[in-house]
């Protein structure tokens, strides 16, 4: 994410809701659990795919889950660490991350409830410093050739200082679990079921490759779709029941989620007033001005956040119902309407349930 819009992830936004509600009709409203605070960490990947994994699991009928976001953190952090030592420090490494890093903790580590586990510093995480300690610890590590064979037992330290150690067995419902057996037996969690889609015209349609975005660190492929294809597809899924994790550029203008919206508007001005109007003028949108955004940096992958449902303005106008994960937070109290010409232009990539993807296109991705 970009580090100039900290805030857009990294932080929870302490804002006061000041637009003027519009009524909304709701066309499509899947199953979501509560919204969340994420707090002091830039771990929007864990939390908007997190909340996408338990819709799921309501969807198919196993149950609601409140599952714990701090327990794939700190694995996923240790798959960083793992990547920047082989890499000798010459990768990435932050807080940040894509949606395909949560499915690839819970099918490597397994998942837990919240209750079993939330984390040293309660339901809403503080990471302050944790970033530039775990960064400073394997600098130093790398000094030393050859490294010591136990250099991770000293960075699981500061995880445990500063995250928590989570439990190796845990009661869940009168059963005894580890994180693996909790995820295969009651979640059914199989990583297949998910599929990461994005859409960019310097790569082919129709196949993957590896998304060039400074926190894909595990250099996670994407599958590629023509713009108008990527829309069909969230458009039906969502009317179909399923819900899909969403990464997209947050950090302009457009987006404004203490009143409530995100349009791309075509008048500045009109962003600017105290309440926004959704059925306002919006510039149009192409996969070449996508492109070109992209390519000149414009556009990037700032936060991670979960598209539920669909709305509908009274003059027509649909709109993506969003929820976000900085607390409750607008007059829609944590949930964001965006509109789909922001939807495309800004969008950097999906990952959305296998299942909702028609045969067409699964054909076309050979899946």
């Amino acid at each position: 994410m970009k580090k100039t819009f900290l805030l857009a992830c990294s932080l929870s936004f302490i804002l006061a809701a000041n637009a003027q509600e519009t009524p909304l009709k709701i066309i499509k409203d899947n199953k979501a659990t509560s919204v969340k605070n994420q707090g002091q960490s830039g771990t929007c990947w864990n939390y908007s795919t997190t909340s996408l994994i338990e819709s799921e699991e309501m969807r198919k009928g196993l149950g609601e889950f409140d599952l714990s976001e701090m327990f794939t953190a700190r694995n996923i952090y240790i798959e960083k660490a793992k990547n920047y030592i082989l890499r000798q420090g010459k990768a990435q490494f932050g807080e940040g991350g894509l949606g395909h890093d949560l499915i690839r903790a819970v099918a490597l580590y397994g998942a837990m409830p919240q209750e079993a586990f939330q984390g040293v510093s309660g339901t809403i995480p503080d990471h302050s410093g944790l970033e530039t300690a775990l960064k400073t610890y394997l600098d130093s590590t790398l000094k030393s050739r050859p490294l010591n064979p136990d250099w991770l037992k000293g960075y699981e330290q500061i995880l445990n200082q500063k995250i928590g150690l989570p439990p190796t067995n845990f009661d869940y419902k009168g059963k005894t679990y580890t994180a693996k057996s909790f995820a295969a037996d009651v979640l059914k969690f199989n990583p297949k079921d998910y599929v990461s889609i994005t859409s960019f015209t310097h790569h082919p349609f129709y196949e993957s490759f590896i998304l060039e975005a400074p926190d894909n660190f595990a250099n996670g492929s994407f599958y590629n779709i023509p713009l108008d294809e990527m829309l069909s597809l969230t458009k039906s899924a969502l009317k179909n029941g399923y819900t899909i994790m969403w990464d997209a550029d947050v950090s302009n203008s457009d987006f404004q989620q203490k009143k409530g919206y995100a349009l791309l508007f075509e008048n500045k001005e009109d962003g600017k007033q105290p309440g926004l109007n959704p059925n306002i003028k919006e510039r149009s949108y192409s996969q070449e001005l996508r492109q070109q955004l992209y390519e000149n940096l414009t556009t990037e992958d700032d936060h991670l956040m979960h598209l539920i449902g669909l709305d509908q303005t009274a003059e027509g106008k649909t709109l993506f119902k969003v929820k976000n994960s900085w607390g409750e937070v607008g007059p829609f109290k944590g949930y964001i309407e965006v509109s789909e010409p922001y939807f495309a232009i800004n969008t950097v990539s999906l990952v959305v349930p296998k299942a909702a993807l028609s045969k067409e296109l699964l054909k076309k991705l050979n899946l």
